[in-house]
């Protein structure tokens, strides 16, 4: 019995770790395929047909409290997030950007302590950080110019994005996991859509590579991901499933060299396998958390109940 509640729990977090495996495989696709420089159209592209197709499938609305809620999760998740990882993304090299996104596990953690009382544990912090570590010698380069605002902008996609990645967790809604995204793609993309046209005018034309982009893009890496993403943060510690997420840069690197040529040189391969290092360091902790019983259900208890009031 406890072999396989460990057995499913590891398949769940098998399936979480393809979220930043697809996300990772976006950088490829953008730049070999989409409309240079629409960072924010692609991202409502992403974002809101997307979520209007799930509620296609899926024809349910709000309720209640839920409309406020549906709009705070696709700000902080969606919308919001792809705002300032544009800002940081103009203003900073990718490189610094990618290394700075890379603390998300360590705040994902932390926020999850003060909202879901799931204490991080030594070994999964540490983990993090030796993942932070990797992931600056596998994208970080040298002569690298720092600016305040980029700076401000990428740790507050992380602040964001881990709040809502948490309140994900804590709040259950009255339908399936497929409604709930669809509700935050939608409210996220509505939140992008005028910023895209206020930052970047109107839609630009789209060949049938930008389209069957956007069709991955839509499908696979946002639909997909979020959905095993959101599945993994609801049924496991959120430390289990944010440092998978660091599997992103990883997938990103490994697909540019593996389909654009790029050189992966001696110090990206130890970055490499700092990050895989990183990731497996703060498993045993968990696994441990998990075989010892629900103890993060427990504790989640309470909050669920409050949630729902």
């Amino acid at each position: 019995m406890e072999e396989n509640l460990v057995g499913r729990r590891a398949a769940t977090l098998a399936l979480a770790a393809l979220a930043p495996i697809a996300w990772g495989s976006g950088y490829y696709v953008t730049e070999t395929f989409l409309p240079p420089d629409r960072p924010l159209f692609g991202a409502t592209v992403r974002a809101l047909p997307f979520g209007l197709l799930l509620l296609a499938f899926r024809p349910r609305l709000p309720t209640g409290i839920w409309w406020w809620r549906a709009l705070l999760l696709g700000t902080l998740n969606i919308g919001a997030f792809f705002v300032l990882i544009f800002v940081a993304a103009y203003r900073l090299p990718g490189g610094l950007a990618a290394t700075l996104t890379a603390t998300a596990p360590i705040m994902i953690m932390l926020v999850a302590w003060a909202l879901v009382r799931e204490r991080p544990r030594a070994a999964s912090l540490a983990g993090a950080g030796v993942g932070v570590v990797g992931v600056a010698l596998l994208v970080l380069r040298a002569g690298v110019a720092v600016d305040p605002v980029g700076v401000a902008a990428s740790l507050g996609a992380v602040t964001m994005s881990s709040l809502g990645f948490v309140l994900v967790k804590r709040w259950r809604p009255p339908v399936d996991l497929l409604t709930f995204t669809a509700w935050q793609l939608v409210a996220g993309g509505l939140v992008l859509l005028p910023v895209a046209l206020l930052v970047e005018g109107p839609p630009p034309a789209l060949d049938a590579p930008a389209v069957a982009g956007f069709l991955y893009l839509g499908l696979v890496g946002t639909v997909l991901a979020y959905v095993v993403w959101f599945r993994g943060l609801r049924r496991l510690p959120a430390a289990a499933v944010s440092l998978v997420g660091l599997l992103n840069p990883v997938s990103g690197t490994l697909i540019g060299v593996a389909l654009a040529g790029e050189a992966l040189g001696a110090t990206q391969v130890v970055g490499l396998l700092l990050v895989l290092a990183g990731i497996l360091a703060g498993q045993p902790a968990v696994l441990d958390r998990l075989r010892r019983g629900p103890r993060t259900d427990r504790a989640a208890a309470p909050a669920v109940a409050v949630s729902r009031s």
